[in-house]
């Protein structure tokens, strides 16, 4: 894998019961090992990696059928500071200050094999903990989660109801 991870998604397939929406989103990872903010623990970076291509599969069924949407994750920064501790279990503190999510990507949305939109942002939740957050308290993610949510219905239109 080295430094460019690559993430298909098999598994959220597997999972979803072979849904087709996970196919429409391929997620890569460069040089996660150098990104801003990344836990201590081998285990918990691989977690994390996978815990974000999923939420970004999971936007991935808003798209319309036949649309793939491929992101290349260039760095994150997650809500709060990490404070390794002795014990093994670093903890993370959020504060509201100059602590917010941040996450920088390119996209590309292709359709029939065309590119239709592309783009390099760099998105972030400023306000995190001002705002409604439909996300559980025990979700470790609420806040990128908000966040990827947000650049999501920006690029590519609303949350489909229904």
């Amino acid at each position: 894998m080295g430094h460019h991870i690559r993430t298909l998604l098999a598994a959220a397939t597997l999972l979803a019961g072979g849904a087709v929406w996970a196919q429409q989103v391929e997620v890569s990872y460069v040089k996660p090992e150098q990104f801003s903010d990344m836990p201590f623990m081998q285990v918990d970076r691989e977690r994390l990696l996978k815990d974000l291509s999923a939420h970004f599969a999971e936007l991935g069924h808003r798209l319309p059928a036949g649309q793939t949407l491929k992101i290349t994750v260039l760095d994150v920064d997650l809500a709060g500071r990490l404070y390794p501790r002795r014990s093994g279990d670093d903890i993370r503190i959020m504060r509201g200050g100059a602590d917010w999510p941040h996450m920088h990507l390119r996209y590309a949305l292709e359709e029939n094999g065309q590119v239709i939109r592309s783009g390099d942002d760099e998105i972030s939740n400023m306000a995190y903990q001002d705002r409604v957050n439909h996300y559980s308290d025990s979700d470790g993610l609420r806040y990128e989660k908000q966040m990827m949510d947000d650049w999501f219905d920006k690029q590519f239109g609303p949350k489909r109801h229904g």
